[in-house]
């Protein structure tokens, strides 16, 4: 089991996998703002930066999973113009949100949303031409049973293409970032999601995932015949890619 998975945000007796789905239900009517000016609107740079290393594959059907209010999977489908896109998350607070979002951009012929337990995916083998996820996979209750979830689905020569935020490991940027995530950051998200537990756990998933070579790892071993990665803004967020 690793660290993160080991950390849940209300601390009782329900399974992890419930009380994410209780708290993004909770948290889903302020997200988007939070994740803006919590990460002073660089969250979109991390977001187009997945999706032009993705670009050059052209798929045309996309699974999104982890997918909240569907800020990727709008992103998916404007830029990289494939037939499908799925979103898939657990939240059905969250992905209230992103039908909003995706009536408002008129992409329902290409966006659709599914309830989804991401470790037991519903969809059949080698479905996807590609699959990603966006600030979400440090959320599952077991992730290597999550990656082979999404290993699953992918078709072979598929590619799998994460962002996940991560602890810098350089001087200064590891002590500023360690400062601001316990002070400022808990203390706003407190304040707009009124959710006093939200954000001091989703603190503490970052500190506590495997992140780098470590997670290379984990994806080769979840069946991935290559891995890499690339870390974002001093290390504050790294994409992660994969091919099947």
């Amino acid at each position: 089991m690793y660290e993160q998975e080991k950390i849940t945000p209300y601390n009782h007796n329900q399974d992890k996998g419930t009380q994410v789905e209780q708290m993004f239900d909770t948290v889903a009517h302020s997200y988007d703002l939070l994740n803006h000016r919590l990460s002073f609107w660089i969250d979109k740079y991390w977001r187009n930066y997945l999706v032009k290393k993705l670009s050059p594959r052209k798929p045309k059907t996309i699974l999104d999973v982890a997918t909240g209010t569907g800020d990727l999977a709008i992103l998916e489908a404007r830029k990289l113009k494939p037939a499908t896109v799925v979103g898939a998350d657990i939240s059905e607070g969250m992905m209230k949100i992103g039908r909003e979002k995706v009536e408002r951009e008129q992409l329902q012929n290409v966006i659709s949303f599914r309830k989804e337990d991401c470790m037991k995916l519903s969809f059949a083998d080698n479905t996807f031409d590609a699959v990603t996820a966006a600030f979400g996979i440090r959320n599952f209750q077991d992730l290597e049973a999550g990656l082979k979830e999404m290993y699953r689905v992918l078709q072979p020569g598929g590619t799998l293409c994460v962002i996940e935020l991560t602890r810098p490991v350089s001087f200064p940027i590891k002590q500023l970032f360690t400062l601001y995530s316990h002070t400022i950051l808990p203390l706003y998200g407190r304040l707009i999601s009124k959710d006093k537990s939200a954000y001091k756990y989703l603190i503490a998933t970052i500190e506590a995932f495997p992140q780098g070579e470590t997670m290379v790892g984990i994806l080769k071993r979840a069946g991935f015949a290559t891995a890499r990665f690339d870390r974002l803004t001093f290390g504050i967020c790294t994409c992660y890619t994969a091919t099947k």
